[in-house]
């Protein structure tokens, strides 16, 4: 009995590792060219469905404009535990973004879309702005973004 707890033990010690691996996933976006004010951006994960699964990054800095990034509004609740830590300024016309986020291995190849909402002051809020399916064979894949978000793109 003492040697098939031991072995038990043993297995169990070595199977824990694997179920918490996270990869560094670096996220990689540029902005279109526009007229006005910096972007407000909100990164979150999906699942296949659309359903809000965490924060990943939030560009801009006034919460107060955060309910215009609506999808993310909506799916985090805006509860500063979703995104604190996770934030920056925002990103004006033209420029670059580049953040890195530790993602669950699990979710890496499971279905799971990253999105972007994107906001501009005194212009259209944009819902999924941007979307690319988080899986390994996609890395490194530029994927269009269909309003202020010229590109985005990501590697493990």
């Amino acid at each position: 009995m003492k040697t098939a707890l031991i072995v038990a033990g043993f297995v169990l010690g070595l199977s824990l590792p694997s179920l918490t691996q996270a990869a560094e996933v670096t996220v990689t976006t540029t902005l279109n060219a526009y007229s006005g004010n910096g972007a407000y951006l909100a990164f979150y994960l999906t699942d296949a469905k659309g359903k809000y699964h965490s924060t990943l990054w939030v560009a801009g800095g006034k919460t107060k404009y955060y309910k215009h990034l609506q999808d993310w509004a909506r799916g985090s609740g805006l509860k500063s535990t979703e995104y604190d830590g996770r934030t920056g300024a925002s990103v004006t016309s033209g420029e670059q973004l580049t953040f890195k986020v530790t993602i669950n291995d699990a979710l890496i190849d499971a279905g799971y879309l990253i999105r972007v909402d994107s906001a501009v002051e005194d212009q259209r809020d944009q819902r999924v702005d941007a979307e690319v399916a988080l899986t390994r064979q996609g890395a490194g894949t530029e994927v269009a973004g269909r309003g202020y978000i010229k590109t985005i793109r990501y590697s493990l």
